[in-house]
């Protein structure tokens, strides 16, 4: 049977990292169903929002993700993705 997990790949390097933990896992032969979802600056221009509903519904569902590094814009008026999913899921742990 499948785990199925949250893949939050981010920004900058991240989708580089989150490819070769992918790699890693499928070596290992780890059965994973990959829900993969983007954040951050480019999910704001495709869907209004920097980290949409259906994001925070998957963690949730699947009670597990894996997160790459997302950027936080500089200024007043931004609200950062990790704080926003540390708050949203009541987390107070990040493991690196």
């Amino acid at each position: 049977m499948a785990h199925r997990v949250t893949l939050i790949p981010g920004d900058g390097i991240g989708p580089e990292v989150s490819a070769a933990v992918l790699r890693i896992v499928e070596a290992a032969g780890v059965d994973i169903d990959w829900e993969q979802y983007i954040v951050g600056g480019h999910a704001q221009d495709l869907a209004g929002s920097s980290l949409p509903d259906e994001v925070i519904e998957s963690v949730r569902r699947n009670k597990v993700a894996l997160k790459g590094p997302v950027a936080t814009p500089v200024g007043s008026g931004f609200e950062s993705v990790n704080v926003r999913l540390r708050k949203v899921l009541d987390l107070y742990a990040n493991l690196r």
